[in-house]
């Protein structure tokens, strides 16, 4: 069954609070109503952890950052807001458990690890940008957790470079492809790329971290064969912060759960037969040999006096041989199945 990760990223805003109203929203029930299903909902949500110190140059932290999704007057104050403390993480993780979720988290830097002295997260996601970080690999890697990859920004070389450092002390790996623009353009996701991972990298589960617009690229994803999926979620696209607008809100994350859910269970055997729920319908609709002309006592049965009608109860086409030449018994009207008790 699909891992379907809720990154709620710092779409919290800087609030416990709304952290924990999303996964509020990954709890609630995912139903199909026509077949009155009751499907399995999200498995795991995901919040991401920076170390400002080892974020971004002092030039860049104190460049003046305004507009609508600006949370400070700088860019380092703006940051600062969005940040929750290790403890509040740790308060969001033990919600989630309590939910029934797994926790994932993402961490941004060696000195964002302070966190797990707090808690063990389910797993440790890496950003796209932080795959060729490789002393943040080695560091991640040998906390022993289950370690999530994406590969947005990355080549083969570059994604070679961190399977060799990860897997040098953790075989847990799972690789993600992704295309970090925001939002992924149509022309730009290339969802092959999830078989070519899926052939060169048999050794690892392979999913996807969908930066689309809507849900359909994350459930082909699942027809593909991902065993992952990763998508942004949010409470109000219209929410301040510029991951909103790109993210799934409350009818969003249902609809994307019901498909994948439903897809999972569409993708069936690797074979043709007729299935038992449609032998009804197969029954009702299919075509059988009947009269084209009124039949009486002493015909010979030829096949321009038979043509095909439905239901398909009785004899098809391909077994017209039993009938033709064979004299009629019984009167048969035209625009009726024939069957063999009226023939001698």
């Amino acid at each position: 069954m699909t891992y379907i990760i809720g990154e709620i990223g710092q779409n919290h805003n800087g609030s416990v609070e709304i952290a924990k109203s999303i996964v509020d929203l990954v709890t609630s029930p995912i139903q199909e109503n026509l077949f009155n299903l009751d499907l399995k909902g999200m498995d795991a949500v995901k919040l991401t952890k920076r170390d400002l110190s080892e974020e971004l140059t002092e030039s860049k932290m104190n460049e003046p950052y305004t507009g609508r999704n600006s949370f400070g007057s700088t860019y380092g104050k703006h940051r600062e807001a969005l940040e929750l403390s290790d403890e509040e993480h740790k308060e969001v993780y033990r919600f989630s458990k309590d939910a029934g979720l797994d926790f994932v988290e993402t961490i941004c830097s060696i000195g964002a690890m302070s966190l797990l002295k707090h808690f063990t997260p389910d797993k440790l996601k890496v950003a796209s940008r932080d795959l060729t970080n490789l002393p943040l690999l080695q560091a991640l890697s040998e906390t022993k957790i289950p370690i999530i990859i994406s590969t947005g920004m990355a080549g083969q070389e570059e994604l070679d470079n961190a399977i060799d450092v990860i897997t040098k002390n953790n075989s847990d790996l799972s690789i993600l492809h992704c295309v970090s623009e925001y939002p992924t353009q149509p022309q730009n996701v290339n969802l092959n790329t999830i078989r070519f991972l899926q052939k060169n990298y048999p050794d690892y589960k392979v999913g996807y971290s969908d930066h689309t617009i809507g849900i359909s690229a994350a459930v082909a994803a699942v027809a593909l064969g991902a065993e992952i999926i990763e998508k942004h979620i949010t409470l109000h696209r219209d929410m301040r912060g510029t991951d909103q607008r790109g993210s799934l809100g409350p009818d969003g994350v249902k609809r994307m759960v019901r498909d994948i859910r439903l897809m999972e269970m569409s993708t069936g055997d690797e074979a043709i037969f007729i299935d038992p729920s449609v032998r009804s319908a197969k029954q009702k609709l299919e075509r059988s040999i009947a009269s084209k002309v009124d039949l009486l006592p002493g015909d010979i049965l030829t096949e321009d006096s038979i043509h095909l009608l439905s239901p398909g109860t009785g004899l098809p086409w391909t077994e017209r041989s039993l009938l033709i030449g064979k004299t009629v018994k019984k009167k048969i009207s035209k625009n009726e199945l024939i069957s063999l008790e009226n023939l001698s």
